[in-house]
């Protein structure tokens, strides 16, 4: 699928922090996709992390871009060093990845080229108090400097709208690619996995992936994992994935739960997993829970933005659970684990809806699609080059 039959190569500009996980794992699939139909695609973002070596091996232009993961007192810096590569990359097209790279981007680029701003889950949503009515307000105010907004799952979409965030939205979910995301038995998938040396190779395994934050909710699963193992005592859970919370959890956490750290393939993880868990306490559509029904497995998440889009129909009632409720965590993951005919059932649904509804090849398609809208005129109706060429003598002025 090309981006332009026509005219010169489109160049893209993706701008991301933060640069691991979920986020990091779709700029690689748009950067793949973008390059494949004929665009020059640049990403600018932290050298440390995942992200920066990923892009550079699909062939695509790498900018060290120096930045937090979070607002603080170098954001003018990290402003002027976005704007500087914006001189010397001169994109058709921003695109900003969640709410830090959004802020820098929006406020680099005001709005003078088409810009796309993806949350990937609203920044409010994280904090209290006053810190959340500071980022309401500012994706509020911000809203006028992206040319689309570009959310993960329609309740995300109507969480921005409902709260007072204007604009112009499309709604894209995210995506995976079936093809390596897929299924084998659990008991091939666990040979060769080190941490299960002896584990029963017939001891249910749950395996929970994310980063270790108060934000994917492990502490609930923790929690709630002491009632699972009086149900199920020999059952096993592993969490994959390293960050804040990590010496906190390990300190709580029984010796029947096993600590992976950050793997660079989960692939193994999910076809060794009888059950897959993420207990998020606030989504906008995480990958983790589509990846795990891309290899066949069922899984368990909360009742929250875009967590209750990625499951299939009819799944909700054995798979859904409140959020921060480890009590009916407990009981969800325990009654699957004794139901094995039962998970085998739902893995099969679930690998059929995700290669139906949640392919990577929708996902990178439909970006492209607003791409090709956005790329026809900028911001004010004005045509591109026009707009572009008044860009570049402001920002070089």
């Amino acid at each position: 699928m090309q981006l332009s039959s026509t005219g010169p190569r489109p160049r893209v500009l993706h701008v991301s922090q933060p640069v691991d996980g979920g986020v990091a794992r779709v700029v690689t699939d748009l950067v793949r996709a973008q390059l494949a139909a004929g665009a020059e695609v640049t990403v600018a973002c932290p050298a440390d992390g995942g992200l920066a070596p990923a892009a550079g091996a699909l062939g695509c232009d790498v900018r060290h871009w120096r930045a937090t993961r979070s607002p603080g007192p170098l954001l003018a810096r990290e402003v002027r060093d976005l704007r500087r590569v914006l001189r010397e990359v001169s994109p058709d097209l921003v695109h900003a990845h969640s709410a830090k790279a959004g802020l820098v981007a929006r406020l680099a680029v005001r709005g003078r080229l088409p810009t796309v701003f993806q949350p990937h889950a609203w920044s409010f949503e994280a904090v209290g108090g006053a810190t959340r009515l500071l980022a309401l307000n500012w994706e509020r105010a911000g809203a006028r400097w992206a040319s689309r907004m570009v959310c993960v799952s329609e309740a995300e979409r109507c969480t921005g709208r409902r709260s007072g965030i204007g604009g112009r939205w499309s709604v894209v979910p995210n995506g995976v690619d079936t093809d390596r995301f897929s299924p084998v038995p659990a008991h091939v998938g666990r040979s060769g996995i080190a941490l299960l040396d002896g584990t029963a190779p017939t001891a249910p395994l749950v395996v929970c992936v994310g980063r270790l934050c108060r934000q994917k909710g492990q502490d609930v699963l923790v929690e709630a994992w002491h009632e699972v193992t009086r149900r199920v005592p020999s059952a096993r859970l592993v969490l994959v994935g390293d960050g804040p919370d990590a010496p906190a959890l390990r300190a709580a956490a029984p010796s029947s739960v096993l600590f992976a750290g950050s793997v660079a393939d989960v692939v193994p993880w999910y076809r060794a997993a009888d059950l897959v868990v993420l207990p998020s306490r606030w989504e906008g559509m995480a990958l983790a829970p589509l990846e795990a029904m891309a290899c066949g497995r069922p899984v368990v998440v909360t009742d929250v933005d875009g967590a209750r889009e990625s499951l299939p129909p009819g799944q909700g009632p054995r798979c859904l659970v409140p959020p921060e409720r480890p009590d009916a965590l407990a009981g969800a993951v325990a009654d699957l684990l004794l139901d094995p005919p039962l998970r085998e059932s739902l893995g099969r649904q679930g690998r059929r809806y995700v290669t139906t509804t949640h392919d990577v090849r929708h996902m990178t398609g439909a970006v492209l699609d607003v791409y090709r809208e956005l790329l026809g005129t900028a911001p004010g109706g004005r045509a591109t080059g026009v707009a572009h060429t008044e860009y570049r003598e402001s920002i070089h002025s």
